[in-house]
């Protein structure tokens, strides 16, 4: 279990340390798993808690992927097993992933994570909740929850919330996929530095000249890598969501999550990205377009941990009463890409059954995620 993770102290000016986290899983494109959660949560408290440790970086092993998500076949597993029951592999996995994010979200001192390759799912909440996120030339980011049965968790309650021109919903009962470019206008990354510079970047950490002041060690390696951005040559890919973004806000304008699905299935423009965007949601989940509207409607107006509250509610009843195991089922397990969703389309989802899954299995006093604030 220990290698899954893999710890490191880099030494830095002034009797600091960097606190490095490497992701170790390439087998699997370092997908997210359990154990990686349980090694990861206690070693970055106790970095928060120690003076000598002046910031983190976390990234991927190998130059596929940082993350490409959650490792969730153990929970397909267990769900098959007791179909309709909560059990014990979903509740822990997603309550432990949520409370990981949080700490990054929240973590006091400089958080980097290097954003190389896959970036995908479980991974981008790692990333987003970062104080300082990178992306390469080889960076692809998406949240493909609609071709599993899901929807797009991980505090995405929270960053979709903040895209420009309701793009937060089209990615997400879309599942597109984001390079570099569309990242940083989508502000889920902050600097773009070329993959070969990773140990530059890490290099002029370490030579920060770092004090006991949080606010100003985040502006220092805020400016030391936006320098080291500024000087990098390497081409960055053209962007695709820019390019659309009024086709886009277009598409989605209404107050009928059926009327929108419906409009952008049958869009018509030829472009190759909104071509591949169409075909997800045709193929995804009907339900999952449901859930990004209320998360997009009323996720504004949620505490983060209120919005990571409200995503443990939604996980788990998509695996008790919605389409994650089939989701997962015909992507991961068969792989024959043929889910038989419980609905032909988004117009036969029922407000009814639609309640349920914002319905929590907790009381609050219960609620494996109620002393958040307090972690």
């Amino acid at each position: 279990m220990s290698d899954v993770v893999l710890f490191e102290e880099r030494s830095a000016a002034n009797g600091k340390v960097i606190g490095i986290a490497t992701l170790n899983s390439e087998k699997s494109l370092n997908a997210l798993s359990l154990d990686m959660i349980q090694l990861l949560l206690p070693k970055l408290k106790a970095w928060r808690d120690d003076d000598s440790v002046a910031c983190v970086w976390l990234q991927g092993a190998g130059e596929k992927a940082f993350c490409a998500g959650g490792d969730i076949v153990a929970m397909y597993k267990a769900m098959v097993k007791k179909p309709g029951v909560l059990v014990d592999e979903v509740a822990d996995f997603f309550g432990q992933e949520y409370q990981l994010d949080y700490l990054i979200q929240t973590f006091p001192k400089p958080f980097v994570v290097w954003g190389h390759g896959i970036v995908m799912g479980g991974g981008m909440g790692l990333m987003n909740g970062a104080s300082h996120r990178i992306v390469t030339e080889r960076s692809l980011l998406a949240m493909p929850e609609v071709t599993i049965g899901l929807y797009p968790d991980v505090g995405a309650t929270y960053f979709l919330n903040n895209m420009p021109d309701r793009c937060g919903l089209f990615l997400g009962i879309t599942g597109a996929t984001m390079n570099a470019s569309d990242a940083l206008f989508l502000q889920l990354a902050d600097n773009f530095i070329g993959s070969e510079h990773k140990e530059a970047a890490l290099s002029r950490l370490q030579d920060i000249e770092w004090g006991d002041t949080q606010s100003l060690n985040k502006k220092k390696v805020t400016d030391a890598l936006t320098e080291l951005a500024s000087a990098d040559n390497t081409q960055r890919p053209a962007g695709q969501v820019e390019s659309n973004r009024k086709h886009i806000a277009d598409l989605t304008r209404g107050d009928n999550i059926a009327d929108i699905v419906e409009r952008i299935v049958a869009d018509s423009n030829d472009d190759k990205w909104l071509s591949k965007a169409r075909a997800n949601l045709a193929n995804g989940c009907p339900i999952t377009s449901h859930i990004v509207w209320n998360q997009i409607q009323h996720g504004a107006d949620l505490s983060l941990a209120d919005c990571f509250r409200l995503e443990l509610t939604l996980s788990t009843n998509c695996a008790v009463r919605g389409d994650f195991a089939e989701g997962i089922r015909a992507l991961l397990i068969d792989k024959d890409k043929q889910p038989k969703w419980q609905h032909e389309s988004v117009a036969a989802v029922t407000s009814e059954e639609l309640d349920g899954f914002f319905t929590s299995p907790w009381s609050a006093d219960t609620h494996p995620l109620r002393q958040l604030e307090q972690q």
